[in-house]
């Protein structure tokens, strides 16, 4: 069995924070994106703040 790890991902708009994020679910990342705006949104904005933490903690994904 493969374990997955979360990282940052190759398909990336800011910083493959929700490209990793969807890789590691195996669901579109379109769809992380948009279930990430909504919660930013509706939760006053804390969204940004966990982006950023997510953003500097999560490892760079190797070349495939």
């Amino acid at each position: 069995m493969a374990y997955k790890k979360l990282t940052l991902s190759n398909d990336k708009k800011i910083a493959g924070v929700c490209g990793g994020i969807a890789e590691y679910l195996d669901i579109d990342p379109t769809v992380v994106r948009l279930v990430y705006a909504l919660l930013t949104v509706f939760t006053a904005v804390s969204g940004i703040i966990i982006y950023l933490i997510l953003m500097l903690a999560l490892p760079k994904a190797s070349r495939q």
